[in-house]
């Protein structure tokens, strides 16, 4: 009980440290489709969260309901760093918060432990939205967080990202076919 009282202890301690160096390399909508090994639209169906390796982590159910790249299929797990469990909060700056019921789409990445993650936390993940004459639209606020332009390694301000769901749709299967005809 003591060795688990000074683990929750020093876990209290050093989070909010951890939390706030998080630091963010910007990227565009084309890294994301390359560094992605799925993009999917989905509906997020629950969550709940966990403790893994010291870290919480709230694990998401999103049911795919067409998947753009990669092979996701049917009710996925996706993890994101931070939440609740076991009655303790956790942050992380830049870490998206789903809810159920949000339609979205998600670049995914998987870790060496083969959970799913979304790419760039916040970045990689688009809210389905309706406009004022019902045309879906596909919305990611712009990042609060410090941003890192990857070639030159200076702070950079986030913008938001609003297009037709249909533009991005055709942006990521051009990417993906013309990534496998150059494979060939």
């Amino acid at each position: 009980m003591t060795r688990l009282f000074r683990q929750l202890a020093m876990f209290a301690l050093c989070a909010p440290f951890a939390a706030q160096a998080t630091t963010l390399e910007r990227l565009s909508v084309e890294q994301m489709i390359d560094k992605s090994s799925a993009i999917v639209r989905a509906r997020v169906l629950g969550s709940a969260g966990e403790f893994r390796n010291g870290v919480i982590y709230t694990r998401y159910l999103v049911q795919v309901d067409e998947s753009w790249k990669g092979s996701a299929t049917g009710v996925i797990e996706v993890f994101v760093p931070g939440g609740v469990a076991n009655g303790l909060r956790q942050t992380i700056p830049g870490a998206p918060a789903l809810e159920t019921g949000d339609e979205c789409v998600v670049f995914l990445w998987a870790g060496a432990s083969g959970r799913k993650q979304i790419i760039g936390l916040s970045q990689g993940l688009f809210n389905v939205v309706r406009d004022a004459d019902g045309q879906v639209q596909l919305e990611r606020p712009g990042a609060k967080e410090m941003m890192l332009d990857p070639l030159t390694g200076r702070p950079v301000q986030d913008a938001t990202i609003r297009m037709p769901l249909g533009e991005l749709k055709t942006r990521v299967v051009t990417k993906v076919s013309e990534t496998q005809e150059q494979a060939k």
